[in-house]
């Protein structure tokens, strides 16, 4: 027995998709005489037609996932997806690097362990990418004699 038609008028007024509609299988002959859609509509209110529930996708595996990173799993060579400017923006890297760069030089300039025409000079080199890292300008500066040494204070012996 085709249905098809009776299904396509069922998903219709039931306003969902036909695989979604549901036929009682014991009042199958009373289905296929309903030819209109009022005769559909009737067979909906005696429920011999419903609307099956939406099937939704489960977020177990989303969760065992979001769990097991948590943990630190899943995080070797195979799971790295991207190259290493993918994974960290480089602005951001950019940001990090160029505020460590200025908090040292103002610290060294503070300290007055340089003078502000030696600030200057590596503040300009460091806006323009001159500088790695902080490790990088502490050596640019002691390899220039640009740097005064630290003076190491005496802790106070205790009696």
């Amino acid at each position: 027995m085709n249905l098809t038609s009776q299904k396509n008028i069922a998903a219709r007024v039931l306003k969902c998709g036909r695989t979604r509609v549901w036929f009682d299988p014991s009042r199958i002959a009373d289905i296929s005489e309903a030819i209109t859609s009022a005769d559909i509509r009737r067979l909906i209110n005696d429920g011999v037609i419903k609307k099956m529930p939406k099937k939704g996708l489960s977020s177990f595996r989303r969760k065992k996932v979001a769990e097991q990173k948590k943990k630190g799993r899943r995080r070797n060579k195979g799971s790295i997806k991207g190259g290493a400017r993918t994974r960290l923006n480089r602005k951001k890297v950019w940001i990090q690097k160029i505020r460590a760069l200025r908090k040292m030089a103002k610290e060294l300039k503070s300290n007055s362990r340089i003078d502000n025409r030696i600030y200057r000079d590596i503040y300009r080199k460091s806006k323009s990418g001159f500088f790695r890292s902080r490790s990088h300008l502490m050596t640019y500066l002691e390899r220039n004699n640009l740097v005064k040494k630290e003076d190491k204070k005496e802790m106070p012996k205790e009696a």
